[in-house]
């Protein structure tokens, strides 16, 4: 059987023979990379140009939300079962959200996606072709930005919006330090990592994140107008 090229993997059963006329457009990052910002321009504009725009991300879906919240408070699961919970969220994302978009011909803008779950596997320690078994249902994007931090300047964005950091985001989970500061930056720092190397494996349009909005804002306009064909 031929391989679906749409797919990181085996893809979906069913839509071998189906066109998806909609673009899948991905805006990548690190927490506080300003991902979610550049996903609201990016889906505001499209909508101001006329094009109908569907948003989607990770940690969505109302199937899976819930559980995945409750597993982090309360510490009850493994880096495996917890990054199924993840894939099984993507999956219902993907399959009522995603999909459906695209087979109607819409623009979907993703803040984030797969790429976010690849990362954070691989840092805890999860084999590259489990991964891409696992996650070998989604769809390959149209266009992916990635938003490039330095692990400093996101701690400082970190402390500036919430005046702390967070257990899950410091990856203490991982026992890197007892110190939140240092295990933020330890783990922050792999992170950045696999982003890059995910960035040179799958050719992510990366663009300096500590540049100033606008400009960021601007260049992802420029690179959409050129996949959309636009005037």
């Amino acid at each position: 059987m031929a391989v679906d090229r749409r797919f990181f993997g085996h893809g979906i059963p069913g839509l071998e023979n189906e066109s998806l006329s909609g673009k899948l457009i991905v805006i990548e990052g690190s927490d506080y990379s300003g991902h979610s910002t550049q996903s609201a321009l990016l889906k505001e504009w499209l909508e101001v140009k006329g094009h109908a725009v569907a948003e989607a991300g990770i940690k969505r879906s109302k199937l899976m939300r819930q559980a995945i919240e409750e597993a982090k408070e309360e510490h009850i699961l493994g880096q495996t079962t917890l990054g199924l919970l993840y894939a099984t969220d993507f999956a219902d994302e993907l399959e009522n959200v995603i999909i459906p978009a695209l087979r109607a011909g819409m623009i979907v803008v993703a803040d984030r996606y797969v790429f976010t779950l690849m990362a954070r596997q691989k840092v805890r320690g999860a084999q590259s072709d489990w991964l891409e078994t696992l996650l070998g249902f989604a769809l390959k994007p149209d266009f992916v930005v990635y938003l490039s931090v330095p692990a400093e300047e996101l701690m400082h964005r970190c402390f500036y919006s919430y005046g702390q950091l967070s257990y899950w985001e410091s990856g203490m989970d991982l026992a890197l330090s007892s110190d939140m500061v240092d295990s933020f930056l330890m783990y922050q720092n792999r992170l950045l990592e696999q982003y890059d190397r995910l960035a040179d494996q799958y050719q992510f349009d990366a663009v300096d994140g500590t540049q100033p909005i606008d400009d960021i804002h601007d260049h992802i306009k420029k690179k959409v107008k050129k996949l959309l064909k636009m005037a």
